[in-house]
């Protein structure tokens, strides 16, 4: 059976922000992967808030997650779920996407989440703002985490400084994080790297062939 988020009406359970204990580091505790947004609303050709990207990295983040499932990582689902007008929508400049209940704000087929893998609903940015990643992390025992999905610049990198000022020790392997432009992708990659301390990890050059 897939966990989700406790739910209540309006949202996800929210947890108040006293409550929240940083995760001591240091010690090797489980790991997380932790898939963002890779959701029909950003996965599928004229999506509303397309993210070509995301399919270039489909079939390497199918084969990260099924290494994650091999090896007893924690499998966790962080998706948006938005209300039919959303005040991000028009705050944000976003299109309507994702909205709770319709087929785009589930995750995409080849993605799909597996028995025992963990669902959580946010409704912003940050995969911890306002829901129970955290609390669920904490529960199992978690203290590392690899980001993987959507957007490089935006859901990603806000969910790790999260994740960074909550004291994990968290990972970003280029191979499984797409973005929308190529300079924002990049810069967003430094800011983890240099800014929060999160361990990047590159997608190798290719060399010029030679003539």
């Amino acid at each position: 059976m897939i966990k989700k988020g406790t739910a209540f009406a309006g949202g996800v359970e929210r947890r108040d922000v006293h409550e929240e204990e940083t995760v001591k580091t240091g010690a090797s505790g489980r790991k997380a992967l932790v898939v963002v947004d890779m959701l029909n609303d950003f996965v599928r050709p004229g999506a509303p808030l397309e993210v070509p990207e995301t399919r270039a990295i489909l079939p390497a983040l199918r084969r990260r997650i099924a290494k994650a499932h091999r090896e007893g990582e924690l499998v966790v689902y962080v998706c948006d779920s938005h209300r039919e007008n959303d005040p991000e929508f028009a705050r944000m400049g976003w299109p309507p996407h994702a909205v709770e209940g319709t087929p785009g704000a589930g995750v995409v087929a080849s993605l799909a989440p597996e028995p025992g893998d963990v669902v959580v609903e946010k409704r912003t940015y940050s995969g911890f703002h306002g829901t129970t990643l955290h609390f669920i992390l904490r529960r199992n025992g978690i203290k590392r985490l690899t980001l993987a999905g959507c957007v490089t610049n935006i859901c990603i990198l806000y969910t790790a400084a999260d994740a960074a000022m909550r004291g994990y020790d968290a990972t970003v392997d280029e191979r499984f994080v797409a973005g929308l432009a190529p300079d924002a992708h990049a810069f967003a990659l430094d800011q983890m790297e240099g800014v929060l301390g999160v361990r990047v990890v590159r997608r190798p050059v290719r060399s010029a062939p030679r003539h």
